[in-house]
């Protein structure tokens, strides 16, 4: 048994010596992530719980179509692509569970053909075409930190800026970290939103004492401008449970209290941490590469082929 072992080894560890070690990095990838071809991904249907295996580059099809709209640039479409053939193998790699990913946002939206047709209707074959040349036009390519796949998170639509991940998430991450995005004030559809409450509905849902007063105070803000914090009424409130009972589209929010009513003006759409994907669009109307927009969202990381 040893000297299978160690015959196994020597079969691993010489091409690092004859390649060189300018290639060793592609063969620690090969060692780490072994045949891609062959990779699937196990994916949780959130309607029945069934578990199926998708062929990877089949699933990042799925996930594109679902994920983003077939309208946008080709290089955002690549961008899209690459970040979430890399956040599937990520999961993938770290799964504690009988399966990778969900097919709900929980994880990322995948939907399969027949769904793409019922979304897209006489548009089908267009977008299809399109959607398959940006993930087959990038092939086994991911995003790397140090050699190591990343969490590669996205969202629809920043502030104006990305957000730091320990701001929104329970790690700090040091390639996902706040970034200019400025193009999603003229790309996005819902860069602004607004929503309205009565008072008594608005005290009503955070279980506060009905009152003709509102008194909101200690703000805590990032320096993006997302809120993290709030009291209302002396009562302390995280940001993240503002957005859900009020079913806000981000936290970057201002309230403003009326005379009869309490006003949510928002900016952005999503949790804000990595790729902003309507940033990405812009980018790539501008003239900017699937590359360079994953490694504008992604700092110091490389975009690397698995083969």
């Amino acid at each position: 048994m040893k000297k299978i072992l160690l015959f196994t080894l020597l079969i691993i560890l010489i091409p690092l010596f004859i390649i060189g070690l300018n290639n060793s990095n592609e063969i620690i990838n090969k060692i780490k992530y072994g045949s891609y071809n062959n990779k699937v991904i196990r994916v949780k249907k959130s309607a029945d719980g069934q578990i199926i295996n998708v062929p990877i580059e089949e699933y990042v099809i799925g996930v594109v179509a679902g994920e983003m709209p077939a309208s946008f640039n080709d290089e955002a479409l690549k961008a899209q692509a690459v970040a979430s053939r890399t956040y599937a193998l990520n999961h993938a790699q770290n799964s504690k569970n009988d399966y990778d990913v969900t097919d709900s946002t929980q994880n990322q939206v995948y939907i399969n053909y027949d769904i793409m047709k019922e979304k897209w209707q006489e548009n089908y074959e267009k977008n299809l075409s399109k959607v398959k040349n940006a993930v087959l036009g990038t092939k086994g390519e991911v995003v790397l930190y140090q050699n190591n796949l990343i969490d590669a998170m996205f969202f629809s639509t920043s502030n104006g800026y990305t957000e730091n991940s320990e701001n929104v998430f329970s790690s700090s991450k040091p390639y996902l970290v706040s970034v200019s995005s400025s193009w999603d004030k003229t790309e996005s559809p819902v860069f602004n939103s607004k929503s309205e409450v009565s008072k008594a509905e608005f005290l009503f849902n955070l279980g506060l004492e009905t009152k003709e007063n509102i008194v909101i105070e200690n703000i805590k803000k990032t320096n993006t401008g997302r809120v993290i914090s709030l009291s209302i009424n002396g009562k302390n409130f995280d940001s993240s449970k503002i957005k859900t009972i009020f079913n806000l589209r981000s936290t970057s929010f201002d309230i403003n209290v009326l005379e009869d009513k309490v006003v949510f003006n928002v900016s952005g759409y999503g949790h804000g941490v990595g790729m902003s994907q309507y940033g990405a669009n812009g980018m790539a109307k501008e003239g900017y590469n699937y590359q360079d927009i994953l490694k504008h969202y992604y700092k110091d990381c490389e975009i690397k082929k698995i083969n």
